[in-house]
Order: C-alpha cells, then structure tokens, then sequence
C-alpha cells in the first residue's frame, strides 16, 4: 500500500503524515508531495516536488498510489484548473481511494469560498474515481493566531451572532488519517469539534486570559472599512467579509459527531485550543 498525501510542505499535509505515522503506516510506504520539499524532510518519508500546475509532475508523483489525500489549493481563483490537474493525475495513477479535504456544507453553501470546493467534489464524483469528501470546518488557528489583537481591541467582525463549525487542525488531519488508512463508511464527512459565535469566542477569550474581551457586530461594509484600515488589500478584504457574511447566513452550521467519531476520541475544545 502506497499513501500519498498532497501539500506536504503546508500545515496540514505535514500533520497528516505525522498522523499517519502514528497509526502505523511504515515510513515506506508514505509518500508527500508539495512545492518547497525542504520543509518536509525531517519528516523521514519521501517528498517528492510536484506543483498543483505542473501536470506531468503529478503524474509522476502519483505513480503506484494506492490511496491519495488531497489538500485542497490554497489560491482562490487558481484552484479549480489546478484540482483539475490533481484529479486527471489520480485517474491516470488508478488511485484506489481519494480523500479530498472540502469546506463544511460545500454542496449548499452559499459562500464564495464554496465554489472552488463544490466544483472539485463534482470533478472527483464524476472522475470514476473513489472519493471521500472530508467536509472541514474553520481551524480554530484561524482565531487562536488573532488572540493578540483580541486582547488589545476585541474580537470584531460581520458574522453576526452566525454558528462556526471549527475544529483544531491536527485534529482534521487526524481525522483525513483515519479515513486513509480506514474503511470509510460513508463519502461525505462533515467534520467539526464545535459551534459556536463570535461574540462566545469574546467570552471564551475573557475566561482563559482573564482580561474583559468584548465583541463588536459590524456590518459588511463597516467590517471592510476595519480591515482596509489595516491594510488589507480590497480584494482580499472584500474575501474576508465575504465569509463572515457567509457565517452569518448560516453556511457553516453543523450538529454531527463525525470528528469525534473519525479520531476515536474527544477532539480538541475551542476552550483548550485558547488555553495552549
């Protein structure tokens, strides 16, 4: 058996092949792929160099796999030719099984965030290909990585009193490892820790520092003035409020244990993840 796992030089492929390690799978049959293969080489598996747009390179880091994890891109825009070349590799591979790592309700999500994800579950469905679709909500790092300019100026944002399906990142790579190595008994996974709003993470944030955090409702346009204010591109500003948007309509809702079920355990809490 041979496991690939796509953006091995990011944060979650790494995670994924220290996960798959720790459920047993030879370091021999492991094989990563991603741009900069020097940040993967302590992890003592293959890495081999393979750009999401270079097809040929694909194919040839595909080559004898028999089971595939594939992060998601992380360039809007760029991402639904380059899952192309991605899904075309693992055709012409055979790959036995596909993990995809997809966005919490993809095929009902109303954000433009979805679009990309939606369009690549639709490419692996009618591939021929075995898909699994590891639907995964936000990383709680998404927030813990903003607990400085919490502390000094509150949490602030668009999404309203809108439920967010989070989880902590190791724990989804965890998971994308069980599916992997597993029997999965089902093709869609819509995996989270927890739920919970802006204004529950101020008060979390409260507790665990000890220092009054409050939550400041904007709307779209005021969230985008806050944010071009800091710097942030229009563009890239206008992505983020976006989700926020997103999150206030409800788009990442969900009530399922699959998480928990997946990894075997109880994941990681919002509370604990602040704490660390």
């Amino acid at each position: 058996m041979t496991y690939v796992v796509t953006g091995a030089t990011g944060p979650f492929g790494r995670l994924a092949i220290e996960s798959l390690l720790r459920r047993g799978v030879p370091a021999g049959e492991i094989r990563g792929t991603g741009r900069q293969i020097e940040k993967a080489a302590d992890l003592g598996v293959e890495i081999r160099r393979a750009d999401y747009e270079d097809a040929g390179a694909l194919r040839e880091a595909f080559a004898g796999a028999s089971r595939l994890l594939f992060v998601s891109g992380s360039e809007p825009g760029r991402r639904q030719a380059q899952h192309a070349n991605v899904v075309a590799a693992a055709v012409d591979a055979g790959v036995e099984l596909v993990a995809y790592t997809s966005i919490l309700n993809a095929a009902t999500s109303t954000m433009d965030l979805a679009e990309d994800h939606r369009a690549t579950e639709k490419l692996l469905t009618d591939s021929g290909l075995r898909p699994v679709f590891l639907r995964n909500g936000f990383y709680y790092e998404v927030y813990t990585a903003q607990l400085p300019a919490y502390l000094e100026h509150g949490v602030a944002g668009a999404a309203g009193d809108g439920p967010i399906g989070a989880a902590a990142r190791a724990d989804l790579a965890d998971a994308a490892a069980a599916v992997l190595t597993g029997e999965p008994d089902k093709g869609v996974y819509e995996l989270a820790a927890e739920v919970f709003t802006l204004a529950g993470l101020a008060e979390l944030v409260t507790e665990v520092s000890g220092k009054p955090v409050g939550y400041t409702p904007l709307t779209g346009e005021q969230y985008r003035e806050v944010l071009t204010g800091a710097g942030l591109p229009g563009q890239v500003a206008d992505f983020v409020v976006g989700i926020d948007l997103g999150i206030a309509g409800g788009n990442l809702a969900t009530s399922g244990d699959d998480l928990a079920k997946l990894i075997g355990r109880p994941p990681v809490t919002l509370r604990e993840a602040l704490a660390q």
